[in-house]
């Protein structure tokens, strides 16, 4: 499906990694530390690509515009950065599949909204990211996605054109940046999708149930890999 690509550009929470299990520990101390019970994993997971939206929602019923949020915000990051590499690990398959791009001498980056103060420990604690060639957070650029310039900060970093990149994301925000940028774009339905998410509609150019199952979509990628 995909041809003339030298990147391929990832989302980080729910694409590559899974780190629902740290971003729902963190908001359920919250809960703890306030005498209330604790939540089941299961009730965080869904919302872990809304990061402290989705987590407080589930925690305490909380929108961005309540008044308590910005406070509550700043409690569940620091329970987060005190948590983030505990329970964190690499999604199945996504280890075999950048092997396998760099087989193929594809360069790849990481695009995230999660803020630099997260994601430079994150990445740099796990060997998977010791190859990547460039990783953008949310406050690298002036605009977060779904705006499309981080995704084309990335590939400006990498040294390539948007048109030679493709971007691989769990979230309706990863699939309107990837279009906006002029990339390639592929929905990864085993991430993080919200309650009702429907991925037919995002109007991706593909989707993937698995991280593995990005490779057949990139021309030549299988047989360059082998020879």
């Amino acid at each position: 499906m995909f041809s003339d690509i030298d990147a391929v550009l990832f989302d980080l929470d729910g694409t590559l990694i899974d780190s629902a299990p740290d971003l729902g520990a963190a908001a359920d101390k919250m809960r703890i530390d306030r005498g209330l019970a604790s939540l089941a994993m299961a009730q965080y997971r869904p919302m872990a690509g809304a990061g402290a939206r989705g987590m407080l929602g589930v925690a305490f019923g909380v929108t961005p515009e309540h008044p308590d949020f910005p406070a509550l915000r700043e409690e569940f990051f620091a329970n987060y950065e005190a948590c983030m590499t505990q329970r964190t690990v690499v999604f199945d398959g996504v280890a075999e599949l950048i092997q396998a791009l760099l087989a193929r001498r594809l360069a790849w980056g990481v695009v995230t909204n999660k803020a630099a103060r997260f994601t430079d420990p994150l990445t740099h604690s796990m060997p998977l990211f010791a190859t990547v060639g460039t990783v953008i957070s949310g406050d690298t650029t002036a605009h977060s996605k779904p705006h499309p310039e981080p995704l084309l900060e990335a590939a400006r970093r990498l040294g390539l054109g948007a048109e030679r990149c493709i971007y691989v994301g769990d979230d309706e925000r990863d699939v309107m940046a990837g279009l906006a940028a002029g990339m390639g774009t592929v929905a990864a339905n085993y991430g993080y999708l919200g309650r009702q998410a429907d991925t037919t509609h995002w109007g991706a150019h593909a989707t993937i149930a698995s991280p593995l199952q990005l490779l057949p979509l990139l021309q030549g990628l299988q047989s360059a890999a082998m020879t």
